[in-house]
């Protein structure tokens, strides 16, 4: 077992729930395509950090997809709301034995092992370690203990979430990362060429 554990969040990609935002603009089936391709890049680029991982699915744990169950533990997310399902899924982590968990999504195009792997670096001497995103939540949250307070009384998915994080944090000694942009909107991948040439201008 190894002392790091990485944490996935993953919706279940599944045609008209995946990225409904982008949806509006590009269609359902586009939209469900850029969901897998993105899942697939944060796999790959998962597999290379030097840490255990675990997969946490939003319905149900599948058995034979993108997500090789010799390399990744699977798991239910569970809780009511998105903090609750974050915090079992910490608490899980400790309680198994791991020194420092860390959480992503699974809607980034430009996260990178190498990211990842200095984000669990910087624990060795930071409490807390956050990844924020441009919307003003977060791609990224990391710990050695369960700060419990962080996943209760947030408005997740508003803007409001990182700076109120960032409040229940104020007395720990918080390392924050580069900001990035997760993709939820159609403007979110207008300046990404790969997906733009793959998904949108090249579509049949």
């Amino acid at each position: 077992m190894h002392k790091n554990l990485l944490l996935i969040f993953t919706r279940n990609p599944e045609l008209g729930k995946a990225k409904t935002r982008l949806a509006k603009t590009v269609g359902d089936e586009t939209a469900l395509d850029i969901y897998k391709f993105l899942l697939e890049r944060t796999r790959d680029e998962a597999i290379q950090v030097a840490a255990d991982k675990a997969v946490y699915y939003s319905v149900k744990v599948r058995e034979n997809d993108i997500w090789d169950a010799a390399l990744f533990q699977k798991h239910q997310q569970k809780g009511a709301d998105l903090g609750h399902r974050m915090q079992h899924a910490f608490e899980q982590g400790f309680k198994a034995g791991y020194e420092k968990v860390l959480i992503v999504g699974s809607d980034l195009y430009d996260l990178s092992s190498k990211n990842i792997d200095y984000a669990f670096e910087t624990l060795d001497q930071h409490d807390v370690v956050l990844g924020p995103a441009e919307d003003g939540g977060y791609y990224l949250l990391g710990m050695k203990t369960l700060h419990a307070s962080i996943f209760h009384h947030k408005e997740w998915g508003t803007s409001t979430v990182r700076a109120d994080t960032l409040a229940d944090l104020k007395s720990q000694n918080v390392k924050l990362l580069a900001i990035k942009n997760d993709i939820d909107l159609y403007e979110d991948i207008e300046s990404i060429p790969e997906i733009m040439n793959r998904f949108i201008l090249n579509k049949n």
